[in-house]
């Protein structure tokens, strides 16, 4: 057998064993403004969404995970104010009354944690060991961000907007500061969010005003924001560099990346994730439906794919009607379990840029971007 294709082989082994493997382990707690949710840190809060959160096409506020660099931050909104300076022609400072009176949009967009299923990456890297479960579908609905640095008179010539929040380092901690695009900022879907589902957006989420990005990583998706900056240059802080960076050419497992190698992270990849039944769970000798959801960043969800024998065939399951840009779809299948016995059940999503979700994540220092077929086992028993 050429050694090219035993390692891949190997590589393919240690990445499904690595998935079967990985268990969230967290107890679901209840906190206030939330329902039972995998806490992996309560200071400040890293909340991940249990599975069963992940079966409706919204997720419920109270359902939706939680991910903060820093102490949550109290925003009074009497005395809130946007400031928006740099190259513009006009600086200002906005009330949310202001804000309101702009033009209002709603979108359906995926916010999906960049390290979102970190633990399942072999060798282990550093960092919150997330399962599946640093995602969540919502509905926000606030003024286009184009329209904010439009009344700035923002030089929309300039090639990045920078964006802070009322979040603020301890100590000697760096500040979340965060730099977009300009083309990205420009594009229709970017917004300034004042509500999610339908509410004030929760204090926990980035009350009272939260960048949306729809389909870029979580992290361009800065909370409480304070302050846009239009600059030519990006932001150069901590958030900016190093961290939040993926290499732009693949390395081995285990093996250090050159700094100069990264770059920072925009969309996001195709992926999906099984989401009933779990992990290890028994099932019975009898038809059994199979849940998942399934993303592409920028892009949409033409198919998602099932294996319940561990990836010889494949089948196509059926999507829910939402076929949009950002925003996931929900998937099923019905199964018939020929027998009893221990099945690998495995999903594997298709988008609208003919992208195929891979057999192996690439693997990164940082953990971010997890994107292999996912994979559970399950165990078929008569009287289950």
């Amino acid at each position: 057998m050429p050694e090219t294709l035993s390692a891949t082989r190997r590589q393919l082994l240690t990445g499904l064993v690595a998935t079967a493997a990985f268990a969230q382990t967290q107890e679901t707690i209840s906190i206030p403004g939330k329902q039972s949710m995998l806490v992996h840190n309560d200071r400040p809060e890293d909340l991940e969404t249990p599975l069963s959160g992940l079966n409706t096409w919204i997720t419920p506020n109270d359902l939706f995970f939680v991910r903060q660099h820093l102490p949550r931050p109290r925003v009074n909104e009497g005395q809130y104010r946007l400031t928006l300076d740099g190259k513009v022609n006009r600086p200002l400072q906005l009330t949310l009354a202001d804000l309101r009176k702009l033009p209002q949009y709603t979108l359906a967009a995926t916010l999906e944690c960049t390290g979102n299923a970190r633990g399942f990456f072999r060798p282990r890297v550093p960092g919150i060991q997330w399962g599946r479960g640093a995602i969540g579908n919502a509905e926000w609905s606030g003024p286009r961000l184009s329209d904010v640095l439009k009344m700035a008179g923002a030089n929309l010539d300039s090639t990045y907007a920078t964006f802070n929040g009322a979040d603020v380092g301890v100590a000697k901690t760096p500040d979340f500061i965060r730099s977009l695009p300009m083309k990205k900022s420009l594009h229709p879907a970017t917004l300034l969010a004042l509500k999610m589902n339908g509410e004030a957006i929760p204090d926990i989420h980035g009350f009272p005003v939260r960048l949306i990005v729809p389909g870029w990583d979580g992290t361009s998706w800065v909370k409480w924001v304070t302050s846009i900056t239009v600059a030519d240059e990006p932001n150069t802080g901590f958030f900016m560099d190093p961290a939040y960076r993926f290499p732009k050419h693949p390395g081995a497992p285990g093996v250090a990346i050159d700094p100069s190698d990264l770059e920072v992270i925009e969309g996001m990849p195709v992926k999906s994730f099984i989401t009933s039944p779990t992990d290890q769970e028994s099932v019975p000798l009898s038809k059994t439906t199979i849940r998942g959801v399934a993303w592409a960043g920028e892009e949409k969800i033409e198919a998602v794919h099932i294996s319940t024998d561990g990836g010889s065939r494949w089948e196509e399951a059926q999507l829910s009607p939402q076929k949009l840009a950002f925003a996931w779809r929900l998937w099923s299948y019905e199964w018939q379990p020929p027998k009893q016995g221990y099945y690998n059940l495995l999903s594997r999503s298709t988008d609208s840029a003919g992208r195929v979700q891979p057999v192996v994540a690439a693997w990164n220092p940082s953990g971010y971007l997890y994107s292999a077929i996912d994979k559970i086992g399950v165990v078929v028993e008569k009287g289950a």
